[in-house]
């Protein structure tokens, strides 16, 4: 994470191009050579920044009640109030590195990495809500369309807070992505579940009757 932190400033500061392995390892006060052990390439290096913040939505949604429908349980779980100064650092490290993904692409594969391993984990939360087995096809297919939505949603709000200067309210944040999700799920489980429609659920093949 400290050598993600470092790529993530220099990035930022000087753009990919013009940031070379050994500045990031210089500034990681590191060699090259325990920089590329670790990483496989400079852009790869931002990658545990970026896991860092896609996983944190992920262990939000872990504690989802099943009587609480998402958006509630998304007002209820995000407080920043309550977020480590340095989580909440790396989130804004992480926001200015993803609004720059236009001009940036060789960095798209790092986001890409990072949002596909936190969609890995976010299977075992829908399938849970769902009531289906981990591997199911269903609970597979609703866990990758509700995250990229989530993965749309960051890139459209990061661009437009730092590139545009627009702002936005924490409840403004959570409501649109919330709606983004909602919008995405293949299952019914942005709602409060309950037994019953588990195994309705289940016994469907992922389609409510």
């Amino acid at each position: 994470m400290e050598i993600a932190r470092k790529a993530a400033i220099l990035f930022w500061e000087r753009g990919v191009a013009r940031t070379r392995g050994e500045d990031i390892a210089a500034a990681s006060g590191l060699s090259k050579r325990t920089v590329w052990r670790h990483f496989r390439s400079k852009e790869a290096c931002v990658e545990p920044l970026l896991s860092a913040t896609c996983y944190r939505l992920v262990t939000w949604l872990e504690d989802w009640p099943p009587s609480l429908p998402l958006e509630k349980h998304l007002t209820q779980a995000v407080r920043p109030d309550l977020q480590p100064a340095q989580d909440r650092s790396d989130d804004i490290a992480a926001v200015r590195l993803v609004s720059i993904l236009p001009q940036e692409p060789a960095l798209r594969t790092a986001w890409l990495m990072a949002c596909a391993a936190a969609e890995k984990d976010f299977v075992t939360v829908v399938a849970r809500r769902a009531g289906l087995r981990e591997e199911a096809f269903e609970a597979r297919l609703c866990a990758a369309a509700m995250m990229a939505a989530v993965r749309v949603a960051n890139e459209t709000f990061a661009e437009s807070a730092v590139v545009r200067g627009e702002s936005y309210s924490l409840q403004g944040v959570l409501s649109r992505l919330g709606a983004a999700m909602r919008s995405a799920a293949t299952l019914p489980i942005c709602d409060p579940v309950f037994d019953d429609w588990r195994r309705a659920i289940s016994d469907t093949g992922g389609e409510l009757q």
